[in-house]
């Protein structure tokens, strides 16, 4: 896991110490190494900062080149398919100087070119340049698990970066607040447009996809456009014939087990983060098959919710070796303001600074990699939006009154100016999924919720503190599975992600109670916001600010209500329900904005 930036500027006149720091606002996420690769002539720049995982040693350095040099990576990720692609490779003749994952992309690239990216399974953002070509690859994961963002000067050079913050030192670059993007985070919790981002002018390459630039099409001001290289495929009908919900869930078991194998590979210490829910109990459970693990739980002070007697049952039953960290409110307060200057691209989910701070005591106590159970629900069928939004066929709920229970769902709102964007994007869906309710929520779920927001929470929250976290459900091949898997064999008799919870059930995976449980819902920190005084008075400082946004944005008096009112929303037929959800959404805002110096 690293942190990689560079450019594709002909004409720019870039000097190397631009590079450099570009390099040094992203430093937190490769802390052990550094490299820049600089071809003048062609106007391109590469810089590398490395968070060394497999292979410690100078041969993962990046930059990384082929051997005569006309073929270099820096690369963010990891491959976890590596070893049979080698094993590939090798046969065909090419010789490998390092037991990286990362000389797989090389020596790949070589081999398939652009073709490479249909073979391998991880997660990754990377950049290569073709020296004889005179191209500049970039490319993204299949599921987003990775950022990658990306800027044009006003002469049409390219600028790219792990994070957006790497734009700041660059000459001509200004930090300006993008309206749109920030009616949808404010309304929706992240910006879910595949492209734009909260900054204008600044873009995010779109999840499964990747952009060529050339010299050529540089020369005649043709400006690159991200293309596709992976879709979701569609879902197996449910056929009825006896022993097939058996069959699948053994093929699940079958490739997951495998996935999570893989992503146990390191050459340092690696640790699980186990909340006692279904998802990080399968994930705990397989890795345990391996060998002894190491499983680390969190609690919350201050609040009603405490799942660390679930993690311990789940400890207790594969024989961990278990850890639990306990956070306070007065933790998250003191590293809020810190700790937005690593979300870059807004998003609401509060998790971001508490899994933050859990990173932050993982990475003192040695442990560098950690595996987590992000994804499952989008991909499963985990959420209630699942059931009440995408339900069967034989449902007669138009079209409309599904994006309104799916807008008031992820907003809080009754109704907004994002409304009608949204049920246009849904409709969208709907149709790519022919006309399947719920695969149509499943595809807004994992190509806009998870690369936009529940990615980018474990991305940021890790990488700042040099801590890399994997994420076994979003490898391509789990994520079939779940692509694959049609309502009826997820949803029965009201309770949701059968096909796991078969799959667990049939290997003896986890003890019948944590099979059976309810998922837990709901946000710590909107119950800190309505019942911690001290962090509720700092989110009121915040967000009351008369220099911040709260007043230009219009919503000073719904806060004033609901600070010196103690008053939980509006009533109908105002939209803002739920007033704590806004408070949380403006206090990320207010903070955001200053560490950005945004421009309004």
């Amino acid at each position: 896991m690293c942190g990689i930036a560079g450019w594709f500027a002909p004409a720019s006149g870039r000097h190397a110490d631009e590079l450099v720091a570009m390099a040094q606002t992203m430093a937190h996420r490769g802390p052990d190494d550094r490299g820049t690769f600089v071809d003048a002539a062609n106007g391109v720049a590469l810089v590398h900062n490395r968070l060394s995982i497999i292979d410690l040693s100078s041969a993962g350095h990046q930059p990384m080149p082929n051997e005569d040099g006309t073929v270099i990576l820096t690369f963010n990720g990891e491959i976890y398919n590596f070893g049979e692609l080698r094993s590939e490779l090798a046969a065909r003749g090419h010789v490998f100087t390092s037991r990286t994952d990362s000389e797989i992309l090389v020596h790949g690239y070589e081999e398939w070119g652009a073709g490479l990216l249909d073979r391998i399974a991880g997660m990754f953002a990377f950049a290569i340049w073709d020296a004889r070509r005179r191209t500049l690859l970039l490319a993204r994961d299949q599921m987003g698990i990775k950022p990658l963002y990306y800027w044009f000067d006003a002469a049409g050079g390219f600028y790219f970066a792990s994070e957006i913050k790497a734009f700041l030192p660059l000459e001509g670059f200004r930090p300006e607040i993008n309206s749109a993007a920030l009616r949808q985070y404010l309304e929706l919790n992240f910006v879910y447009d595949r492209h734009e981002t909260s900054l204008r002018g600044v873009f995010k390459l779109p999840a499964g996809c990747s952009m060529e630039l050339s010299v050529d099409d540089y020369a005649a001001r043709r400006r690159p456009v991200p293309q596709q290289y992976y879709a979701p495929p569609s879902v197996e009908p449910a056929t009825g014939e006896p022993g097939e919900v058996e069959r699948r869930a053994d093929r699940l078991f079958e490739v997951l087990e495998r996935v999570v194998c893989e992503h146990m590979i390191a050459d340092v210490p690696v640790g699980l983060l186990l909340s006692g829910g279904l998802d990080s109990s399968i994930v705990a459970a397989l890795a345990a098959r391996q060998g002894r693990v190491l499983t680390i739980s969190m609690g919350f002070a201050d609040s009603v919710v405490d799942e660390r007697p679930f993690a311990r049952t789940v400890s207790d039953f594969i024989g961990s070796d278990h850890e639990e960290v306990l956070i306070r409110s007065e933790e998250v307060t003191s590293d809020l303001e810190r700790s937005v200057w690593f979300v870059d691209d807004l998003f609401g989910d509060w998790g971001v600074i508490s899994t933050m701070v859990l990173y932050r005591k993982c990475r003192e106590a040695g442990v560098k990699v950690v595996l987590v159970g992000e994804g499952s629900d989008e991909l499963f069928g985990g959420y209630s939006n699942f059931e009440t939004c995408g339900g069967p066929a034989a449902d007669n709920k138009s079209a409309w009154r599904r994006s309104l229970q799916m807008y008031r769902w992820y907003s809080g709102r009754r109704w907004g100016r994002e409304l009608w964007r949204f049920h246009h994007t849904l409709r969208d869906l709907h149709h790519t999924a022919h006309e399947d309710a719920f695969s149509a929520v499943r595809l807004f779920e994992t190509r806009h919720q998870l690369p936009h927001c529940y990615n980018m929470k474990v991305d940021k929250a890790s990488m700042a503190v040099g801590v890399e976290a994997r994420v076994p459900f979003l490898d391509v091949r789990v994520a079939a599975e779940g692509y694959r898997t049609p309502r009826e064999l997820l949803l029965r008799d009201g309770t949701n992600k059968q096909l796991l919870r078969q799959m667990a059930a049939r290997h003896e995976l986890l003890p019948s109670s944590i099979l059976n449980r309810s998922k837990f819902g709901g946000s710590i920190a909107t119950t800190w916001m309505d019942h911690s005084a001290s962090f509720r008075a700092f989110a009121r400082d915040v967000i009351l600010d008369p220099g911040g946004m709260t007043k230009s944005l219009g919503l000073e008096r719904a806060m004033n209500a609901y600070f010196l009112k103690n008053r939980r929303g509006y009533a109908f037929p105002h939209s803002i329900g739920i007033f704590s959800i806004l408070a949380w959404r403006l206090l990320l805002l207010n903070l955001w904005s200053r560490r950005y110096a945004v421009v309004r």
